[in-house]
């Protein structure tokens, strides 16, 4: 079975709506969950105004009944507050008046998808591409990954996640156990488990703020309990953590991503990097380390699986950079559109998603049936197997 999804929908559309395929039937969706996993994502010191505007729920409107999946497409609509505001502007219906009243956006920024865009689509009015490209779509694909991630839970696989830094401040490592991370990181503002690392981030977001600027910074996504043999070695494409690296870096400003040590990993030898294996009856085969981040091959090998991704400063700055005008032609220096300074946090939370996304679709692909009684027994005979080897 082939798990997928579709998000449509523009930032001050009437609605974001997301359509998934290949739910099995009988999965009991927790909608308090649902749309707590949307609140996380609006949260977290640095975000702009839009946070105050749109408190977003989730509403199902296809593909479950009396609380469980039957197995058709879910459709699901996140509805935009803020609508009534740009319900003329935004109409699908022609509108009459100049460019003020279209708020027809004509000066790209510079960072934005706006000026691709308008020369890839030929679009005169560079809002058909910024109300498409913004980051409010990730509201739909938390919502998505909210889903997946009940999914996960169904099996006993947990999804974490924490800010490893934000500009020059980074936060110190630690080793916690995920439930224990999942609820010190949710009662901090910047998403870390050491207060004295968050009230400096706090500070220094603030120091940007007042100048002007954005930060970006870089997110941690941890899942325990993912079963050996997730994705394949047998071709590119089947590789689960490339799968996981393209979700990552598809993440709005999102440069860069990381599988366990990553990057670190050129700068050691050989001996520091690589997860000796061992074996116990208790354990069975596993790794005396995890630097490689739960990855071998393009498949888990049953250790925590651990991404990082890189998200670049927010481009919409209130100090503006010089662009275009696409009309004119002549130097400006670019529009502000509302924005945030920081969303470094609320990043955290689309990561964790994205990622849980991924490993349930691969878990679907190696376990697939069409009912959720069908995967476990499924995957029972799979431990068994592995029991065995």
């Amino acid at each position: 079975m082939s798990l997928r999804y579709l998000t449509a929908g523009e930032t001050h559309g009437p609605q974001l709506t997301a359509i998934i395929e290949g739910l099995p039937s009988n999965l009991t969706l927790d909608f308090e969950e649902l749309n707590f996993q949307l609140q996380r994502r609006q949260k977290g010191h640095g975000r702009g105004r839009r946070m105050q505007i749109e408190k977003d729920t989730a509403n199902i409107v296809g593909g479950v009944r009396h609380g469980k999946t039957t197995g058709a497409p879910v459709a699901l609509v996140v509805e935009n507050n803020d609508w009534k505001h740009w319900t003329k502007v935004m109409n699908i219906e022609p509108i009459e008046g100049n460019d003020e009243t279209k708020r027809r956006v004509h000066r790209p920024r510079p960072g934005h998808a706006d000026l691709n865009g308008g020369l890839k689509y030929n679009l005169k009015d560079l809002r058909n591409v910024l109300e498409r490209s913004s980051a409010r779509e990730t509201a739909a694909r938390v919502a998505v990954g909210a889903v997946a991630r009940q999914f996960l839970a169904e099996f006993g696989i947990k999804v974490a996640g924490q800010v490893i830094r934000i500009g020059e401040i980074e936060a110190p490592k630690n080793n916690l156990p995920i439930d224990e991370l999942i609820a010190r990181t949710e009662e901090s503002s910047v998403r870390v488990v050491d207060k004295e690392t968050e009230e400096k981030m706090t500070a220094y977001i603030d120091q940007i703020k007042q100048e002007g600027d954005s930060i970006g910074g870089i997110v941690e996504c941890i899942i325990e309990g993912a079963p050996i043999g997730l994705g394949s070695h047998v071709q590119w494409d089947r590789k689960l953590d490339a799968r996981i690296a393209q979700a990552v870096v598809s993440i709005n400003a999102f440069k860069g991503v990381e599988i366990g040590i990553g990057f670190e990993a050129a700068k050691i030898r050989g001996s520091e990097v690589h997860d000796e294996i061992l074996y116990t009856s208790e354990k069975g085969y596993h790794r005396a380390t995890n630097r490689l981040g739960g990855f071998e091959g393009g498949m888990t090998n049953g250790e925590a699986i651990v991404v990082r991704g890189v998200m670049k400063p927010i481009p919409t700055l209130y100090k503006p950079l010089r662009s275009v005008d696409i009309d004119t032609k002549e130097e400006f220096t670019a529009q502000v559109e509302r924005s945030d300074s920081c969303a470094v946090p609320a990043a955290s939370v689309v990561l964790e998603h994205v990622v849980a996304w991924e490993v349930a679709r691969a878990f679907l692909e190696k376990f697939g049936g069409d009912s959720i009684e069908e995967i476990h027994a499924n995957l029972k005979n799979y431990n068994e197997q592995l029991e065995n080897y």
